[in-house]
């Protein structure tokens, strides 16, 4: 069993010179991370504020590493979930964990109805999720799916969860939306 902390993932960032060629200006690990316990954490890639996104930018994602994008931006990011044995813990080590972990990401507030699981949450968001590595359950509020590698979920604004069925931290990539309020 693995609870290492998140691989470094190389980010590499591309600009125009002053002449108009292109270039790299960043070839370096992600700087912006944020764990949230064993095994468990974000990489924010990269962000945006507002629409449409502007290119001047040297680093969209340099502020502090939260679960909902900026008002009317976007995030860019990955995240590992712990393993299914940290996963498995009593249900009020799990429930005082996830609150812990959901008030560090600025999220405490998502946390609407955890009844079916303690890490449930619903964000204003429009997330396009894909599992690149492991097997991992969506927690609904009515409804539950498995997912394997590849996967893709549209995510639109459900209180939902997710939860690791393997031993080994599974990996997620998502791109979440600012969205407009519904119900």
């Amino acid at each position: 069993m693995s609870t290492e902390p998140l691989p470094p993932f190389r980010r590499i960032i591309t600009a125009n010179a002053e002449n108009g060629r292109s270039r790299i200006l960043t070839d370096a690990p992600a700087p912006h991370i944020l764990l949230s316990g064993p095994g468990r954490g974000l990489i924010n890639l990269w962000a945006t504020e507002g629409n449409p996104p502007s290119l001047d930018t040297l680093d969209d994602a340099a502020w502090p590493v939260q679960l909902e994008p900026p008002a009317g931006g976007t995030v860019f990011r990955l995240f590992q979930l712990g393993p299914r044995t940290v996963s498995n813990e009593d249900p009020e080590v799990a429930e005082r964990a996830a609150a812990a972990a959901f008030a560090r990401m600025g999220a405490a507030h998502l946390r609407v109805d955890t009844t079916r699981h303690p890490a449930m949450h619903k964000s204003h968001t429009l997330d396009y999720i894909m599992l690149l590595k492991g097997r991992v359950l969506l927690v609904l509020d009515d409804a539950e799916t498995e997912l394997k590698p590849f996967d893709v979920v549209i995510q639109r604004g459900t209180n939902h969860a997710w939860v690791n069925l393997d031993d080994e931290p599974a990996l997620l990539m998502g791109v979440l939306m600012d969205a407009v309020r519904g119900p």
